[in-house]
């Protein structure tokens, strides 16, 4: 049995924690709200998963010292924009080799550092990995089969992390390819927003798979470009969490694109959702990555035009009809 800390009580959090609680491990939540660890303490259920319940087990704090001092490992579940002034706040506790996950997904928008590269510039003492797929919590807390991919350059570290979450409902692959699986995690949400921009015109399936298909040629030709390796954006947190994310009744990435699409801005998309949505954090990143690794992003280009430019989603779906004629595949 480990002793270990989730930071961050939204729905993923609570999900993994859940899941961790089930594999028979001592588990403290943090939450950032007073009110949120409340409901949770008292209803022992996540506030945006009703009815799904948590074990009694499951500890609820919302002080930061008490979960992060003397864990097996901290997992790391806060929304992407709040992971740097989280892993301030933490560091004073960690010790030298003390193990952090991270399972949000988003690039900072002024530096261009994925969620490892933060946590570690702010805790340089600690070990960091990363765990990432196609996975809704809607899902993973009602114990619905769904696969995973722990990464870290430590293999001990992802062979740790694979120990402790992996179960009948729960697997876990490991992978030494960090940056190719953050890549996958965060720039998929912004061709989730695409997809259901189109889907929010009335568009159908056909465009929708060819939004994925060059979606995903986009992200794995940047990926590539800053060394990731070409097997992990054809696997789960590449094409897998492209999938999900672009298809999901789950996915809010693609409820707010749907919603823009419908003639909504982003601020009103994402009020009406109600959650945090990652896309819209990580597509000006997005757009400077491929800028400074000369890679030539259309989709996210375009995502970017509709979001902050004041583009209209019909507009940005002509402007990518009407590109120059061009092959495929370049040879």
């Amino acid at each position: 049995m480990a002793n270990v800390a989730v930071i961050g009580a939204g729905t993923w959090g609570c999900a993994l924690a859940s899941t961790l609680s089930d594999n028979g491990h001592n588990v403290t939540l943090w939450a950032y709200l007073e009110k949120e660890a409340d409901a949770i303490k008292n209803n022992h259920e996540c506030p945006n998963l009703p009815g799904q319940k948590l074990s009694e087990k499951i500890s609820v704090t919302t002080d930061i010292g008490e979960a992060s001092k003397g864990r097996d490992l901290l997992v790391f579940a806060v929304p992407s924009v709040a992971t740097r002034s989280t892993a301030k706040n933490v560091a004073p506790f960690i010790e030298n080799g003390d193990m952090i996950v991270t399972v949000s997904k988003g690039i900072e928008e002024s530096t261009l550092m994925t969620q490892c590269e933060i946590i570690q510039e702010e805790i340089p003492n600690a070990n960091v990995g990363v765990l990432s797929g196609p996975t809704h919590a809607e899902e993973v807390i009602r114990k619905i089969p769904t696969a995973i991919v722990a990464g870290a350059a430590d293999k001990k570290l992802a062979l740790f992390i694979q120990e402790l979450f992996m179960n009948d409902y729960f697997r876990v692959y490991t992978s030494d390819d960090v940056q190719g699986i953050e890549l996958g995690g965060s720039l998929k949400n912004v061709i989730a927003l695409a997809a259901g921009m189109s889907d929010g015109l009335g568009a159908g399936d056909n465009t929708r798979a060819a939004l994925m298909t060059r979606g995903i040629k986009e992200i794995s030709e940047l990926a590539l470009a800053m060394g990731a390796n070409p097997e992990t954006l054809a696997g789960l947190s590449g094409i897998g969490d492209l999938i999900v994310t672009c298809s999901s009744v789950h996915s809010r990435n693609h409820r707010a694109g749907e919603l823009i699409g419908q003639g909504y801005t982003y601020e009103e998309a994402m009020e009406k959702v109600a959650m945090v949505v990652e896309g819209v954090y990580s597509a000006k990143a997005a757009k400077a990555l491929g800028e400074k690794y000369k890679v030539e992003l259309p989709i996210i280009n375009a995502v970017n035009k509709v979001l902050f430019e004041g583009l209209k989603a019909k507009d940005g779906m002509y402007e990518l009809m009407h590109r120059n004629k061009k092959a495929e595949y370049d040879n």
